[in-house]
């Protein structure tokens, strides 16, 4: 069972979410709550992953992502948002965040992703495209993320590849036919070797590395 947290300053909203993941099976949310009690709360609770309202009036989003992130065992926190085109979100990545949804994401799809980031796989809405990316995020010009990949082996491309789809360890041992322990370091060597802090961040160095584009559209540029 998934334990789960979510935080935002309307209560409709978390009414939502509580009844959405809830009727969903391996999920329970273990409280909704507003920014002012998400830390507390989550100290108590110790839920796996918290769905966090970016911007709310009694807290800043961001800073509950911080004081989450330094917990002595953090869970894993996924951003909300009415926008696709917010500079939070970028700080929020940076921070440590593993993602982030819109409000209005598909019902039916909220329960997928919360498990994929249960399983330590990467979120990030649809919505996004990869402007937003390249405005907000700054991970260096394609030259320098081309030349940070060139660093993996065949393997571990392969590996950062299926993190930027989204596949949780889970997902890409069962794809690459890898224990789970294999899996893991060489998702530690790939985070290593690109200088970055998250799957996140690996997974939109990747797609400035152009390596989620069709072989052809590579080769045309």
């Amino acid at each position: 069972m998934v334990r789960v947290l979510v935080v935002d300053d309307e209560a409709l909203i978390r009414t939502g979410f509580r009844h959405i993941l809830d009727s969903a099976d391996g999920l329970e949310v273990v409280a909704a709550v507003s920014g002012g009690q998400a830390v507390a709360t989550a100290r108590e609770l110790r839920p796996e992953v918290v769905l966090l309202d970016i911007r709310m009036p009694d807290v800043d989003g961001l800073t509950v992502l911080a004081e989450l992130r330094h917990l002595p065992d953090p869970p894993v926190v996924a951003m909300l948002t009415t926008f696709d085109m917010d500079e939070y979100v970028a700080m929020a990545l940076r921070s440590g965040a593993a993602g982030f949804l819109l409000k209005d994401t598909d019902p039916m799809q909220l329960p997928l992703l919360v498990r994929t980031l249960a399983e330590g796989g990467v979120v990030l809405s649809s919505q996004v495209t990869r402007t937003v990316v390249d405005g907000y995020l700054d991970n260096g010009p394609q030259e320098t993320a081309t030349r940070r990949v060139a660093r993996l082996t065949e393997r571990e491309r392969a590996v950062l590849v299926l993190i930027a789809e989204g596949l949780s360890n889970t997902g890409i041992g069962a794809r690459m036919h890898l224990s789970i322990g294999t899996v893991k370091d060489h998702v530690s060597a790939v985070l290593a070797k690109l200088e970055v802090g998250s799957r996140v961040q690996a997974a939109l160095l990747a797609d400035r590395a152009g390596l989620l584009r069709p072989p052809r559209d590579r080769e045309n540029g």
